[in-house]
């Protein structure tokens, strides 16, 4: 079963959760100095359009038209039941998604791309370089950069460059320029922080670039919150009251953020960050200041971290490779408000094979720790005899990440990290 909206429900203003944060977030701070970074640090790297969103505690901002145009290209994007999932569960438990695989680049990543694009195009800008793991940001952007007109630098986590070719040639083919990072030393399997380090020093040595970044920070998932904004009233029209729990993998937390935020303000609503094992980072770092690259060239952000120098084995799940979370996401699990579980590689790509063997849609590795975790909760309602809503985000599809399920079904998969 599946919910649509019509393409002018797509919604016209992005829900800032800011205001609703158990505390204030603790500001950003300049990495030479030590101080709370103002506009003008921000300058070098981002438009002003961005960086009043990043420090904005209005409750509502409004989403440019132009960008809505582009949106409409595939939002809203359908709630789906998972019937035939909860029949081989033998569950209880109502189990909805929210289909962001429809988009261009197959994943929830251009609802920030484009938005990006379009306040740096309004700007003067002409050229952007970011970072990608699994490639579902860097084919975002690429894609955004294309309807904009501007050109795009990708600097690819290197493992993940060599492991999902495909995703390097869908960004080819939108016209960005592809590179495998670290670039200068070609042994290393590479992390998303020093991608980072190598988008943000080419952004900030030349006059026609600014950086993009596809998670972490407050304006990227704020433009993200479209996703739940439209889940509200697709579980309306299902006639369900709210989740009883809402749950999203999470590496940065820009898509566990996109479909949760709108629901924090609701009590009694569940919410639930689904990470590696091998990379736990709300489960097992420290909340503290760290850079967001590997350089230490980015501010420092308070968040849950691993250290800006973790470098994560190279797992299929590329894009949650990160040493660090977003802060509004740590704001919400160091005050209880969200939980935080993690899962091995083995177990995550087992519940990734029963989803498809059941809904018939093949999951991104990523989106596979939100289906893990989702079955946990099913089978939970099942143990205790209790009806419950679960609503999680099926952020991207697997198509391009099929190497993942050859590696899987062939015993050549390290089950355990």
């Amino acid at each position: 079963m599946r919910w649509t909206l019509p393409p002018e429900r797509v919604p016209d203003a992005w829900f800032n959760v800011v205001p609703h944060l158990p505390t204030p977030l603790q500001p950003p701070l300049h990495p030479a100095t030590k101080e709370p970074v103002g506009p003008d640090d921000l300058a070098p790297l981002f438009p002003m359009a961005l960086i009043a969103q990043e420090v904005s505690a209005e409750p509502w901002i409004d989403v440019p038209g132009e960008v809505l145009d582009v949106l409409r290209l595939w939002r809203p994007t359908p709630l789906v039941r998972a019937r035939r999932l909860e029949q081989a569960l033998g569950t209880p438990a109502r189990i909805y998604y929210k289909d962001e695989s429809v988009s261009p680049a197959g994943s929830h990543k251009p609802n920030t791309a484009v938005p990006q694009a379009f306040f740096n195009k309004a700007e003067g800008v002409t050229r952007l370089t970011t970072e990608t793991g699994a490639g579902q940001w860097g084919s975002a952007l690429a894609f955004a950069t294309q309807v904009f007109g501007l050109e795009c630098k990708v600097y690819m986590v290197r493992a993940s460059y060599h492991q999902k070719p495909y995703r390097r040639v869908l960004m080819e083919l939108w016209g960005a320029s592809v590179v495998p990072s670290p670039v200068d030393d070609e042994q290393h399997p590479g992390s998303l922080g020093s991608a980072i380090s190598d988008a943000v020093r080419d952004a900030a040595t030349r006059d026609d670039s600014h950086y993009s970044l596809g998670s972490v920070l407050n304006h990227v998932l704020l433009h993200q919150t479209v996703i739940g904004l439209e889940a509200k009233e697709q579980l309306t029209a299902a006639g369900e009251d709210r989740p009883d729990v809402v749950i999203a993998s999470c590496g940065g937390g820009s898509n566990l953020g996109g479909i949760s935020l709108p629901f924090v303000p609701d009590e009694g609503v569940r919410v639930m960050a689904v990470e590696p094992s091998s990379c736990a980072t709300l489960t097992s770092g420290r909340f503290d200041y760290d850079f967001g690259d590997v350089a230490g060239m980015t501010p420092l952000l308070p968040m849950y971290t691993l250290g800006h120098d973790f470098i994560p084995p190279p797992i299929h799940a590329g894009g949650l490779r990160y040493h660090g979370d977003a802060p509004i996401i740590c704001n919400l699990v160091q005050a209880g408000r969200m939980e935080a579980v993690a899962y091995p590689q083995g177990k995550v790509f087992e519940a990734a094979v029963q989803f498809a063997r059941t809904q018939g849609a093949v999951p991104a590795p990523e989106t596979s720790h939100a289906i893990c975790a989702v079955i946990d909760e099913a089978l939970l309602a099942k143990e205790e005899g209790a009806e419950r809503v679960i609503l999680f985000n099926y952020s991207g599809h697997g198509l391009l990440d099929l190497q993942a399920y050859d590696d899987f079904l062939n015993g050549r998969l390290d089950a355990s990290t």
